[in-house]
Order: structure tokens, then sequence, then C-alpha cells
């Protein structure tokens, strides 16, 4: 982690918590780290729970992000949900292009248009790469990540590099336990940051580390040089132990 680059600690939480499992969460975590000064916290609920996040977490420093967005403002897009809505109940910034999502069908094309208009919008986005087992296997790992970076960075600008962050995801090791050594996480970072250069300034980019992050092995995986912190699955639900990943960042 470079000490030019302040540390990002942000919790997805997938498809749990309720609204009111979401105010209790966030009560108990702004107790913990609300006053965190070296890291930035994010918690990233289901759509459902946003609104009660942000209200829990109004007056602290923890940010509330989306999973997800369109890439249109609005229109005939049933299940959808838009940058100015997002905006409209408190939320600061969002996921793009999760491997989940990409599974269900979000494109390259598309995942590249949701990056411009989360930025458009004012939202900061936080655009995740990553490669599967067998591409791994391959030893096609540089090349997959360097498509997905371009691709996705088509229409980004060096103007842009305050509303971006890109995570690397291994996706093999996304909810299975696993979890990359942190020289695979180094090598992989430095690649996302040595292709996002030609785009913004790779020097100011925050790049993130997930895949079954958990108290136990943050604080070496963040200690790399170009790792700035963690997107965080199955521990950021329990606020312990996200506090404890946050305090590792710190």
């Amino acid at each position: 982690m470079s000490a030019g680059r302040r540390p990002l600690v942000a919790g997805n939480w997938k498809m749990h918590k309720t609204p009111g499992e979401a105010r209790e969460f966030c009560t108990a975590l702004a107790a913990l780290v609300g006053s965190e000064p070296s890291v930035d916290v994010a918690v990233c609920p289901p759509y459902t729970a946003l609104a009660a996040a942000a209200d829990a977490l109004a007056g602290t420093s923890i940010a509330v992000y989306a999973q997800n967005i369109h890439e249109a403002a609005s229109g005939a897009h049933t299940g959808d949900i838009s940058a100015p809505m997002l905006l409209d109940v408190g939320v600061q910034g969002t996921l793009v292009g999760h491997s989940e999502r990409r599974a269900a069908g979000d494109t390259d094309d598309q995942v590249a248009l949701r990056v411009r208009a989360g930025i458009d919008a004012g939202l900061l986005v936080v655009l995740c790469c990553g490669e599967s087992l067998d591409t791994r296997r391959a030893g096609d790992t540089e090349r997959w990540v360097t498509r997905q970076v371009q691709s996705a960075l088509a229409d980004v600008h060096a103007a842009d590099i305050d509303r971006l962050v890109i995570a690397y995801e291994p996706i093999w090791a996304i909810g299975t336990g696993e979890t990359a050594t942190p020289a695979q996480a180094q090598d992989a970072c430095a690649t996302v940051r040595a292709v996002a250069a030609e785009r913004v300034d790779a020097a100011a980019l925050r790049v993130l580390y997930g895949g079954s992050v958990n108290p136990g092995n943050a604080a070496e995986l963040m200690s790399q040089a170009d790792v700035d912190g963690a997107l965080v699955g199955g521990a950021s639900l329990d606020p312990e132990s996200f506090a404890q990943i946050v305090e590792a960042a710190a």
C-alpha cells in the first residue's frame, strides 16, 4: 500500500440484510470505525437497504455504495436502478462489473457505459475485474484482466481519477475460502495499475484486492505495494469482523 494513496475498504453485502438489519449493522459499525481518520470505509447494501443504511450512517465517515447501476438515467428498464435514483437516497458510490453481475449477463460494453454514467452522475465508481480458475491455470490472467480494464475504461479520462477505483477480484477466490497469495494479489493489482495508466494517473489510482479477505489475511494482502485496500464479501456481514479489516488497512 502506498503512503500517498488513501486506503479504501468496502463491504459488498450481496443479497443479504433487510433494511432493519442494515440499520442495526450500520449503527454497530459506526461505533467501531465511524471516526477512523486514515481509511475510507464503505458498505454496499442491496437496493432495498440503501436508504436505511444511508440514514443510519448520516454524520459518520462511512459511505454507502450500490452494488450496480444501469447506464441510463431513466427509461423502460424493468428491474434496474439508475445513478440519479441512488443519489436521491444518499448513495455516494457504486460497484460496476462485479463477476456475479457479469455472469448474470452484464457485458463489457455495458460495464464501460456504466462506468461513464456513474462518474458523470458524481458517484465514485468501483470497477471490478478478475479471472476464473480455468483462465489462471491457462496462464491467461494478465491478458484477461488487461482486456477487462481496457474495455471498461474506454471512455474514461485523466480528470476522472477522483471518481474511479478498480478492484481486482479473482473469481476463483470469491466466496470459496480460497485467497490469492499476497504475491498473486500484488502481481494482478500491478497489472491493473499498468493498464489503467493508459487512461488515468496510475500513481493516484486506488486498486483494491477482493476475494475471501478476512481479518486473518487482510494486513498481509494490503501491505503489498499496489494493493490500496479491499473489497470484502462474507467478512463484511459482521460489523466486528469488518472493523478488524478496516483496522488492518489503517
